[in-house]
């Protein structure tokens, strides 16, 4: 069985995200760091090479694999910012969220301007509560 491919580097976030090339993708990242690291009361960090995590949980499958992932993160992609929501959301939020697309447990955002921040935060929030420092044993 593989190991698990991306675990929590050390690298720092805020070379990471001083290299980002677009200045707007790179400023609205530095953003959402600063609302995620507000919101959930925990430092940022790298997980692989390209996303920003917060807190982290444990999950276990019935194949045996298991690993460590963050609740709430978010990477800054080419297209979009991508923020990541393990415990997925909830969808009354998201009608007042403003502009996004949403992937299996991910918004894709391609602004932040264009979202409101406070929908944007009790998302972030919610999604931090229900999963940080739990362990999760799925079927």
């Amino acid at each position: 069985m593989a190991g698990v491919k991306t675990v929590r580097t050390g690298a720092s976030v805020g070379d990471f995200l001083a290299a980002v090339p677009d200045p707007k993708r790179r400023s609205d990242a530095q953003t959402l760091v600063a609302l995620m690291a507000e919101a959930t009361g925990t430092a940022p960090e790298m997980w692989g090479d390209s996303i920003v995590g917060f807190g982290c949980y444990h999950y276990r499958y019935a194949s045996g694999q298991q690993g460590d992932w963050p609740p709430v993160g978010l990477s800054p992609r080419k297209t979009a910012l991508t923020v990541y929501l393990s415990a997925g959301y909830d969808e009354h939020l998201l009608t007042r969220l403003g502009p996004h697309r949403t992937g299996r447990s991910c918004l894709h955002l391609r602004r932040l301007s264009d979202v409101d921040p406070d929908v944007l935060r009790a998302l972030i929030i919610s999604g931090f509560r229900k999963l940080d420092g739990k362990t999760l044993t799925a079927d």
